[in-house]
């Protein structure tokens, strides 16, 4: 009992440390845990606002840890330790007023905050290590086994409350489901960092206590020994294998990958490196090996990723995805080469190129976000020259365009307006939207490609923020026919207008085809209609989804034997093919006008 008193006043008394060590990333994370709450709370989508001060505290926690290990590595920077956390408070404001104005959280803001991120995070592994006492392997190694206990206590924490409040909300009362999330905010945001942080000694503390601690921080445990030497070196050279054997079956077949080889050894070479900066303090045989063997081994299998990396560049312009994949290929040459011809002490360079080449792909003109929007915008210009739709900076029109350039355009177009791009070609209309304006700018459809090849899919719906004029018919109900359904399975629908008995008959014809008719009590048939034929009619030549339509556009109209029928559809599904989910779904209101009526 006195050990579990012991250890839990321990732990507090490092949690108090940690908060005066970490002031300012404490402070962020207790915002962020709010804030997390808050969205939990309120079972919708946050306002920007709130998403935007989610990033800004996400940031200035990186931030205040880097500006703790700078205060605390180098001495003029700890008498003025007010001044530089007044620095960083000035640095997260601006990050926020940079991001203020965008009109969302889009791919640009995600991912120059997680570069921003990244970049922190090897600054302050690296600056221990910065002419210090302790070199970068034991600084990593320190992060990872604290990074690894914290998350196993914040785990068992966790599953302990979340068992809780489920006896709770079983066997005493009912329990917000809402405090399942809040403990998890709490757990993982707050609970989990401070502990981490907490579990960090001061590496350049003069303080005998603070050393012992450092010493017995950096102890490479028994069982992170074997699974590093051998288990994860193992895995490894295994994998090394495999993509050796698979460079050897290009060299024999000639056929380059189409695009799968570049994420394959991006996650090998980052999974590589790490292993090889935790085996550098390990002196057995295994570890020996591979931290002779490994940076060698490195720069063949990257050369190749980036062959094949090139090859999709070549042919399908730069993306940021693609950027990235190449960047990093690049950085694990150099530090490949480097770790080459450097003893294994000095793997603190890992960090410094990876927040280098991090940096590097933010800072306009050589972004990825420059890049690619330039790559893409002269890709679609090179492609529609060729073609003779872009003549002389404008654009000609061209119905009897072939598939390729269809498709190769509305790919484009649909990248650069995801990305917010379309305004930076010049060539375009002001008010261009692909889906409303593709036809009359280019003079076709957009063109979608599908995985299966043979299987094409189209979708349209209403809008159902304007009114339905139900003028001048007596009924109307709603209704739906769907591919599931049994061929020959009728669905009826019996009404009455002014004393007569009438049936409306829905009847599942093929997985395609439903028939609609009305029919009198004594059962002849007074009008019908398949929907199919309109429903095809609707596609065009691309099949495209369709944005929300109005209801003139979604309107089948039939008449005979006096009976007016009239079907707005709230939405059509189409799957095209001979696959088993090929088929039509219908959505629909249906408006009836009997004989006495239809004829006024």
């Amino acid at each position: 009992m006195n050990s579990l008193y012991e250890a839990i006043i321990k732990m507090m008394q490092g949690f108090s440390k940690a908060i005066l060590r970490f002031p300012l990333t404490v402070f962020c994370l207790i915002c962020a845990t709010i804030l997390t709450c808050y969205m939990i709370s309120l079972h919708k989508s946050p306002d920007l606002t709130i998403q935007k001060l989610m990033f800004a505290f996400l940031f200035g926690s990186f931030l205040g840890v880097t500006a703790q290990f700078a205060c605390e590595r180098f001495w003029h920077l700890a008498i003025t330790r007010l001044v530089v956390y007044a620095l960083s408070v000035l640095l997260i404001l601006g990050y926020y007023l940079i991001i203020s104005p965008v009109p969302a959280i889009d791919y640009g803001v995600r991912t120059r905050t997680s570069v921003a991120i990244f970049s922190l995070f090897c600054v302050f592994i690296w600056l221990p290590s910065f002419q210090g006492k302790f070199d970068f392997n034991s600084v990593a190694l320190i992060h990872f086994k604290s990074a690894f206990t914290s998350i196993l206590y914040a785990g068992v924490l966790a599953s302990g409350l979340a068992a809780i409040i489920g006896a709770i909300n079983i066997l005493l009362f009912k329990v917000n489901s809402d405090w399942y999330g809040y403990m998890m905010a709490i757990v993982w945001i707050l609970f989990a960092t401070i502990y981490y942080l907490s579990l960090l000694p001061h590496f350049d503390s003069e303080s005998e206590t603070d050393h012992a601690y450092a010493g017995e921080a950096s102890h490479y445990p028994r069982f992170l020994e074997i699974l590093v030497s051998y288990i994860a070196v193992s895995l490894v050279a295994a994998y090394t294998l495999v993509l050796f054997a698979y460079f050897i079956k290009i060299g024999f077949t000639m056929k380059w990958p189409s695009g799968q080889l570049g994420p394959m050894i991006l996650a090998y070479s980052a999974a590589g490196l790490v292993i090889y900066v935790l085996a550098s303090r390990l002196k057995n045989r295994l570890a020996v090996l591979y931290q002779l063997i490994f940076p060698k081994v490195l720069i063949p299998v990257v050369i190749m990723q980036l062959i094949s990396v090139y090859i999709r560049l070549n042919a399908y312009g730069v993306t940021e995805s693609r950027y990235y994949v190449a960047l990093f290929g690049i950085f694990s040459i150099v530090v490949g080469i480097v770790l080459s011809f450097r003893p294994v002490v000095k793997n603190s360079i890992i960090a410094l190129f990876g927040a280098g080449f991090a940096i590097l792909s933010v800072i306009p003109p050589v972004d990825a976000f420059t890049v690619s929007r330039v790559s893409q915008i002269n890709r679609l210009e090179n492609m529609l020259q060729a073609a003779s739709v872009l003549v002389d900076g404008k654009i000609s029109p061209k119905i009897d365009a072939d598939i390729t350039l269809r498709l190769e355009t509305t790919s484009i177009l649909n990248y650069l307006e995801r990305r917010s791009y379309l305004k930076a070609v010049a060539w375009l209309p002001e008010d261009f939207e692909i889906n409303k304006s593709m036809k009359r700018t280019f003079g076709y459809e957009p063109a979608y490609e599908h995985m299966s090849g043979t299987i094409d899919n189209f979708f349209a719906d209403l809008n159902m923020q304007k009114p339905l004029n139900i003028d001048g018919y007596d009924v109307m109900l709603q209704a739906g026919a769907y591919r599931g359904m049994d061929l020959k399975e009728n669905t009826d629908y019996d009404f009455e207008v002014r004393g007569f008995q009438y049936r409306l008959m829905l009847e599942r014809l093929s997985p395609q085809e439903v028939r609609v008719s009305v029919h009198n009590l004594s059962g002849t048939e007074l009008v019908s209609t398949g929907l199919y034929d309109f429903a095809a009619s609707l596609t065009g030549v691309s099949k495209r989804p369709k944005e929300a339509l109005g209801a003139e556009e979604l309107t089948l109209d039939a008449e005979g034997n006096g009976c007016k029928l009239r079907i707005i559809f709230q939405n059509i599904n189409i799957t095209y093919g001979t696959g088993a989910d090929a088929g039509a779904d219908y959505n629909m209101f249906i408006l009836i006008a009997t004989p006495s009526l239809a004829k006024n």
